[in-house]
């Protein structure tokens, strides 16, 4: 911890705070929204398990002004195969029309899902070089208007 002793406060790095995430997604709601007008449609997420109740896969996403911002979606590796990315990405789209959105963002490392999301009709909107390997942070958009239902792949 270093503190300010000239001002009495504290700067702290510590492990991932789940009371902090809660606290600034908080403020940056309202400040987002008084800011804007727009109104925070909040936080959704989408689970697959299986018979014995384990993880198969999921998705968690925020919806606000219009925008659905996918956070994290993964499947399990012997799941890959079998279209559950697919379906967990509809649910996703569906719930994000249901809550007002027209348009979807997300990003994907290229070693991970580029290709995935390109077939479900997202375009890339720019790259953050420097991930370990040579690899990139891929940044994706999509339009939910007058979008063709895509199928499983």
């Amino acid at each position: 911890m270093t503190t300010d002793h000239s001002s009495g406060l504290a700067l702290t790095v510590s492990e991932r705070d789940a009371e902090l995430d809660d606290r600034l997604t908080e403020a940056l709601v309202a400040f987002n929204s008084a800011a804007t007008g727009a109104p925070d449609r909040g936080a959704f997420s989408i689970k697959v398990t299986d018979e014995a109740g384990e993880l198969v896969g999921g998705l968690t996403a925020r919806t606000w002004g219009g925008l659905c911002g996918i956070e994290l979606l993964w499947v399990r590796e012997d799941s890959r195969k079998d279209g559950w990315g697919s379906r967990i990405l509809q649910a996703a789209e569906a719930e994000a029309r249901r809550r007002g959105c027209d348009r979807l963002s997300t990003s994907t490392f290229t070693f991970q899902a580029p290709g995935f999301y390109h077939r479900h009709g997202f375009v890339e909107t720019g790259r953050t070089p420097g991930v370990p390997g040579g690899h990139a942070d891929v940044h994706l958009f999509k339009s939910l208007t007058d979008q063709p239902r895509l199928l499983d792949s």
